[in-house]
């Protein structure tokens, strides 16, 4: 999922893209740390919570807004590459890449609860109020039961009737599901009871804003301040998150 051959990289780019309508408009930067690979994002009181990858860099943590100041972290262990991340009442449940184990952990201090089995990658993971929606890579999103964390059924995410793959990270935003598309710049938005695109969302010039120059910093990042109605977008070693308004 995060290292591509130079060759297969070009083919991707000449993949014809999707139309992507839904306007957004630019509210505000915020400093990110460039060195986070930044996999999993998500938004819970007044924080940032962030998975971060890379084997043996692999992190989870809270990240204050305003500076993105890392507050608390939990480093994973060798071989471990972190992947999604999402908050089920008091805890974190986590991905990794290939190693087909999920991580639970505290909420408040990062402590270690337990570990669970998924067949398959781990990419990206959020939730809608009652299951835990995962993303493998492919154009499926598995819907898990938060308590059991065993998977319960499958959607097939489609635009114009064919499958939309690579789908990455994920946030449920105003009852759908979207989704960074890997070595895209747009994001799907998905009806999660049909796995229709409903519309994109092209966040390119962001890219650009950021400064990220490396092939592997792609966006990657989807976080939804509930309360506030806000949104956040980031990428990975992106050196700036941003607060953008889009159109409902």
């Amino acid at each position: 999922m995060k290292r591509l051959p130079l060759a297969l990289i070009g083919a991707l780019f000449l993949i014809a893209p999707a139309r992507a309508d839904t306007p957004w408009e630019l509210v505000k930067s915020y400093p990110h740390d460039p060195a986070a690979f930044t996999e999993g994002l998500f938004f819970h009181d007044g924080a940032l919570y962030e998975s971060t990858g890379l084997a043996g860099r692999s992190e989870i943590r809270k990240v204050r807004l305003k500076d993105g100041r890392v507050l608390q972290r939990r480093t994973l262990a060798r071989p471990y590459f972190g992947e999604g991340i999402a908050h089920w009442k008091d805890r974190i449940v986590s991905l990794t890449w290939q190693h087909e184990r999920g991580f639970v952990w505290t909420l408040g201090d990062f402590s270690p609860v337990s570990t669970f089995r998924y067949q398959g990658e781990g990419w990206g993971l959020t939730q809608d109020g009652r299951s835990l929606i995962m993303s493998d890579g492919s154009a499926q999103l598995r819907f898990l039961d938060p308590d059991t964390l065993r998977e319960e059924r499958r959607i097939t995410v489609t635009w114009n009737g064919r499958p939309v793959d690579r789908l990455n990270e994920l946030e449920w935003v105003r009852g759908e599901v979207w989704a960074n598309i890997w070595y895209d710049t747009r994001i799907a938005r998905i009806d999660p009871r049909t796995g229709g695109v409903i519309d994109w969302i092209d966040i390119a010039p962001l890219l650009k804003d950021a400064g990220a120059r490396d092939s592997e910093a792609v966006a990657n990042g989807i976080a939804y301040d509930a309360a506030g109605d806000r949104l956040f977008v980031t990428g990975k070693n992106w050196p700036k998150l941003f607060e953008i308004r889009v159109e409902r």
